[in-house]
């Protein structure tokens, strides 16, 4: 494992845990002293930070350190995760589309789901969207007649989207009628989440001033959660994914009274 040296400065044990994951996904085991290093502190508060994100569920502590857990969602950057189960992201926003109305106020997600969402909107009168994500603005304004709200704040490096409290304060006061949600994991149990403190603030936000809440998922994040918790199940009206999804799983959330469409994908 090769991590950089020393951190300049000192992190918060929150801001401290979401980076352990994130080195944990760079490097898939870590070791106490290395950390200790990297973070300049103690072997006990990393051996603490470590014991908590396994309670948590997000790794599994070894024997002087700690790998990954396979049912942990970890994030990778928006370029990587536009290429990745792209059929099945295409053919969820297909779905997706057909719940956005001539006339609707809405909120987009960042996200690369959201991103193919946002590629239909073409078809559709009238539509206000509220978006976080320059990428998806940018598209947008190119490439529609959709009346763009563009959330500002601190940019996300290597995502390219909005947060922090002037993104939180800009959306506060808002309303739209929909919001299409992306997720890192979601279950009934963990609810929807993300790894990013800063975004899961956005992301409630978001939350918040929407009539309706449809998470847009494919079926490689369901059952797994990631490092900070945006919302529990009840919040959420409707998840579309893909036929993937495990009948189990399936019966969970319609038991939890989220509404579940299933859009037909095709393996090649």
């Amino acid at each position: 494992m090769e991590i950089e040296k020393i951190r300049i400065v000192p992190l918060f044990a929150e801001e401290r845990k979401t980076r352990i994951i994130e080195l944990l996904h760079e490097n898939t085991k870590l070791v106490v002293p290395q950390l200790c290093v990297y973070f300049n502190v103690s072997p006990a508060t990393i051996r603490n930070d470590l014991r908590e994100l396994e309670n948590e569920g997000m790794l599994t502590r070894t024997h002087g350190g700690a790998i990954r857990n396979s049912k942990t969602s970890f994030e990778l950057n928006y370029y990587q995760k536009e290429i990745e189960n792209y059929e099945k992201k295409l053919a969820i926003a297909k779905l997706a589309i057909g719940l956005v109305d001539d006339g609707d106020t809405i909120a987009i997600d960042t996200g690369t789901t959201t991103l193919e969402l946002a590629k239909l909107l073409w078809e559709k009168k009238d539509v206000t969207a509220v978006v976080n994500d320059i990428e998806l603005a940018r598209y947008l304004e190119k490439n529609s007649s959709v009346n763009i709200i563009m959330i500002g704040g601190n940019i996300r490096r290597n995502f390219h989207c909005a947060v922090g409290p002037i993104a939180i304060r800009a959306l506060d006061g808002l309303n739209v009628d929909k919001a299409f949600m992306a997720t890192n994991g979601i279950s009934v149990k963990k609810g929807i989440s993300t790894p990013d403190i800063n975004q899961a603030e956005v992301k409630k936000a978001m939350l918040d001033i929407a009539s309706e809440i449809i998470v847009l998922c494919d079926s490689t994040k369901i059952g797994s959660h990631a490092f900070v918790k945006v919302a529990p199940i009840s919040k959420v009206n409707r998840l579309i994914t893909d036929n993937a999804i495990d009948s189990n799983d399936l019966k969970e959330f319609e038991t939890a009274g989220v509404e579940v469409d299933i859009a037909d994908v095709v393996e090649v």
